[in-house]
Parts: structure tokens; C-alpha cells; sequence
């Protein structure tokens, strides 16, 4: 049997920024997961997957929080990020953290090897298109960096955009430039991330487009902030979130003024 006929047990590696700022990006998530008949889980031993203590050297705290994720997710079929970047740093950069260790090595590249951003398991895994989901607005969409160069999710979420009734997919110049986020790149690098956000959300409101969406949350904080801070009205939404009808909501960082 297929994987596109079976009920797969699917566990889903929520994300801390969507745990704790958009928690409606992990319901549409798990939502469209099921519409492709898979039975989702959600471990709760889960934890962050250690981007903040890589990024900034820490290797020793990264591969105990590694350790954890491991464990978490041992077992499952597959497990699913609804964000580029972690599961970039669990395909790409587990394996290269127990280098150094046999053991860890083979457990950290068995769960990179089941591994999958939302979007591309979606679309190249599950065979899932968009029906009967409607969204009437002009929509500009951001490449991240991680599902860009790591992950290689260019095409399908414009695949799956394009079966949404009534959207207008408008791209941007420069659409593959960074939004200045990085993880820890906007903290340690402030003034050159606030010129290159400052570069992204002009090509952004160029297109005319009324809403944008991304496929990681950090890029749209970053950006949703940022459009906040000069006075633009842009909504910004995870594209799981516009899959699964729930464009309507409030979007990301509405509600402030």
C-alpha cells in the first residue's frame, strides 16, 4: 500500500514560536495533516530542537536538548515541522552534531531521515491539494532562508497556493533575499537585520499584495513587526493557516494597536 493510501501515524514537532506566540499555526497543521488521512500525534516530551544554543556555539546544550528531541520521536513513521528551520536543524544539522558519536550518530540520522517541513510532505509525500478552501485577497509570499537553502521548499507551497480559490499570487522582487531574522542574527546583528527587513517588506508592499504569507514563523514575527512598527496594514499568516481556511483570523501581530 502507498503512502498516499495508508493512515500514517504522523507526530507533529510543534515549534517553540509556534507553541508560544501561534498556536493556531500547530491546529491548521494538524488539521491538514488528517485531510491527508494521517493520524497525528503530539508528543509532549517534545522541546525545543536547539537552534538558539547551535547558533550561538553552544554545542554541549545542543546536544542535550538533541538528546530529548530524539527520544521524543523515536518510533514515529514520520514527524513534521510546520517551519523550515527546525526541521533544518534536525535533518541537516543532528547528524552533524554526533559526528563524534557512533551511537547518537545513527539515532540522530534515523530521525533526520523521517523528518519532513510541513509543506513539502504535504504536497511530496501526501499528494495533498487544496479544495474548497477560498481566500479573496492579493498574496505575496516569503521565501525563508532555511526551507530555501536547506530544505529545498521553493515550489510546492506556490503548488498548493495555486489551488486556493480566488487568491492571487503576486511575487516579489528579490523574493529569495533574507528578511534579516536568523535566529540569533537579529539580536547579535541588530542594526544590519533592521536594514535588511527594511529592504524585504519594500519589495513586499511593491507588489500591491494585501497579505503575506511565509512557511516560518520567525520570518513572519520579523517581518510582521516590522511592517507594525512603520504603520503598514499588510497581514501576515503562515500559509498552513490559508490551506487550512483559517485565513480569517487575526493576523500575525494584529490585535497590538
Amino acid at each position: 500500500m502507498s503512502d498516499t493510501d495508508e493512515k500514517l501515524e504522523v507526530a507533529l514537532f510543534v515549534t517553540c514560536l509556534v507553541d508560544i506566540n501561534r498556536p493556531s499555526v500547530g491546529f491548521a497543521a494538524v488539521k491538514l495533516l488528517e485531510q491527508t488521512g494521517c493520524k497525528v500525534s503530539v508528543p509532549d516530551t517534545q522541546t525545543c530542537c536547539g537552534q538558539p544554543a547551535f547558533n550561538s556555539g553552544d554545542r554541549r546544550t545542543t546536544k542535550q536538548i538533541a538528546t530529548n528531541v530524539i527520544k521524543a520521536f523515536k518510533g514515529y513513521r514520520y514527524v513534521v515541522a510546520p517551519s523550515g528551520s527546525c526541521a533544518g536543524m534536525i535533518t541537516k544539522h543532528y547528524p552533524e552534531l554526533f559526528s563524534d558519536d557512533p551511537d547518537m550518530l545513527l539515532e540522530a540520522q534515523d530521525l533526520a531521515s523521517r523528518s519532513h517541513e510541513l509543506i513539502s510532505f504535504l504536497k511530496d509525500v501526501r499528494g495533498f491539494e487544496a479544495k474548497d478552501v477560498k481566500f479573496e485577497k492579493k498574496l505575496t509570499y516569503h521565501d525563508s532562508c532555511a526551507n530555501l537553502r536547506e530544505m529545498k521548499v521553493v515550489d510546492q507551497p506556490r503548488a498548493l497556493l495555486e489551488g486556493v480559490g480566488d487568491l492571487e499570487l503576486i511575487e516579489a522582487e528579490d523574493r529569495e533575499a533574507c528578511c534579516g531574522f536568523g535566529g540569533t542574527f537579529c539580536i547579535k546583528y541588530s542594526e544590519i537585520s533592521e536594514e535588511m527587513v527594511d529592504r524585504k517588506i519594500e519589495n513586499l508592499l511593491a507588489t500591491g499584495a494585501d497579505t503575506l504569507a511565509a512557511g516560518d514563523l520567525g520570518c513572519l514575527m520579523n517581518i510582521a513587526g516590522r511592517l507594525y512598527r512603520k504603520g503598514h496594514t499588510m497581514k501576515v499568516l503562515h500559509i498552513a493557516e490559508i490551506l487550512a481556511g483559517m485565513g480569517n483570523a487575526p493576523g500575525i501581530g494584529e490585535g497590538r494597536h
